[in-house]
């Protein structure tokens, strides 16, 4: 249990009150939470949930025996034998098919301990950024359950523009953490789209 499982077990009642809330009356009208909203495609609530169930741990974990694969296939690359006293055609052949299959295991970008290395590196990045996306999110909703909007809410005995515009203030910077971390992990996807694309065989 770390930061955000405390928060969310504190802050969840006053999420529910701002979906609630949102979901019954609305925002204002050019509120910044309907870009948040637009961005993240859930209410705050529900995109704080998404983030709590982000496990860096299983993903971490992942990386060393990737790492080995890797050194596996190094190895296995190395320990493929040369033709020795061949001579001919058949030496010839061998010698090609030998330098294919070690490129394949342990060559260039395309081959297999190449891919598993970078995979390990994404795997450490990946755990990183839910740490740091878990963290944040944890932060905001610390800030959030001391601010005046949420006092607001739980009350209950104020108008409903008035609520709608406290809904809004937290969600909005809910919403808006999500969609950042998120938009942070595209980014890193798409600087390992060679892993998307099968290797040569």
């Amino acid at each position: 249990m770390d930061r955000l499982d405390e928060a969310l077990t504190v802050a969840g009642p006053l999420l529910e009150r701002v979906d609630e809330v949102l979901s019954r009356f609305g925002a204002p009208g050019g509120h910044d939470i309907w870009r948040e909203l637009r961005r993240v495609r859930l209410l705050p609530g529900d995109a704080a949930r998404s983030v709590a169930a982000l496990h860096p741990a299983a993903i971490r974990d992942a990386a060393p025996e990737l790492r080995a694969d890797a050194r596996a296939y190094a190895d296995l690359a190395d320990a493929l034998p040369l033709a020795g006293g061949w001579t001919g055609e058949a030496a010839d052949a061998y010698e090609k098919a030998r330098r294919s299959a070690a490129e394949h295991l342990n060559g260039g970008p395309g081959s297999l301990g190449h891919r598993m290395s970078a995979t390990a590196d994404l795997a450490d990045s990946l755990a990183s950024w839910m740490l740091r996306t878990r963290a944040g999110l944890a932060a905001v909703l610390a800030d959030v359950m001391v601010s005046a909007e949420a006092v607001l809410l739980t009350t209950g005995e104020h108008p409903s523009s008035e609520e709608a515009a406290a809904a809004a203030a937290i969600g909005t910077r809910v919403l808006r953490t999500a969609a950042d971390s998120y938009d942070e992990a595209e980014d890193l996807l798409a600087r390992s789209a060679d892993l998307q694309t099968p290797t040569f065989v």
